[in-house]
């Protein structure tokens, strides 16, 4: 580790001085940037082996950052983990698109997750190996019906680091086997699927004596709001739009709507 060099790309002047203090009491090397011209300026200038990139900067944000990287042929090269305001998936999917290889969320900053990233993505081993989180006997079941992976993956690793146990489904037909056969306490449902949609899987779903009482959450577009109309009318219990929500307003919902403190 001794001697790898970590460039941290941040206008926030407390984050930046609290990310600098945590990477140098583990050895790193760190260089800082407040703003996007700055930091591809200090990526020429100093060959950093990771950076921090943070998304809302000013004079270049981090998009405009990547696609810089990315046309020069800097990335994949060059691991980037980018710093995102909000945690909203289509934020961190356009970035991981762009060539971003791992992100941080400031409203759930820790400093240590922070190490163990920049660790992962050097290809160090982990600090302390962490002890996965294991449900409990009463804890509930979710199932997440989406064919979007990225977003699929980042619902079910939140949900699982919260305690709850996760199934996933990407298409309907396979959602209501996966639904009959674990019985979940909760389903996350997209409405665009491939095969049938997600209103027939609501409706049959509904027209099905053992699974009638599964509260649903619709997971929507943008200027579908003519569709969350007919998913609560169909008897979803509530929906989330995938441009607004983070990781921890999904987990604030399914909390609320299984009434769980």
């Amino acid at each position: 580790m001794e001697g790898k060099k970590v460039l941290i790309v941040e206008d926030n002047e407390t984050l930046l001085q609290a990310l600098e203090r945590k990477l140098v009491g583990y050895g790193y090397i760190v260089t800082k940037a407040r703003d996007g011209e700055e930091g591809l300026r200090a990526i020429t200038e100093t060959s950093p082996d990771v950076v921090l990139l943070d998304i809302l900067m000013p004079k270049l944000d981090g998009f405009a950052v990547l696609e810089k990287l990315h046309s020069d042929g800097i990335i994949p090269k060059l691991p980037i983990i980018i710093i995102s305001n909000s945690g909203q998936p289509v934020e961190i999917d356009r970035a991981v698109k762009l060539g971003a290889r791992d992100y941080l969320v400031k409203a759930e900053f820790d400093p240590e997750e922070v190490v163990e990233k920049v660790r992962v993505v050097l290809g160090e081993p982990p600090v302390v190996a962490q002890a996965a989180v294991v449900p409990t006997a009463t804890a509930r079941r979710i199932l997440i019906v989406e064919d979007d992976q990225f977003l699929r993956d980042l619902l079910e690793r939140k949900l699982k680091a919260e305690g709850f146990i996760v199934e996933t489904a990407i298409e309907g037909e396979a959602a209501l086997a996966v639904a009959e056969k674990t019985m979940p306490d909760l389903i996350l449902l997209d409405i665009i699927l491939p095969g049938i949609d997600g209103f027939t899987i609501l409706e049959r779903l509904k027209q099905s004596p053992a699974m009638a009482g599964i509260p649903v959450i619709l997971l929507t577009n943008l200027g579908q709001r003519d569709d969350v109309d007919k998913g609560l009318k169909l008897g979803a219990v509530g929906y989330l739009v995938k441009a607004h929500f983070t990781p921890g307003d999904i987990v604030e919902k399914v909390r609320s709507t299984l009434q769980i403190g």
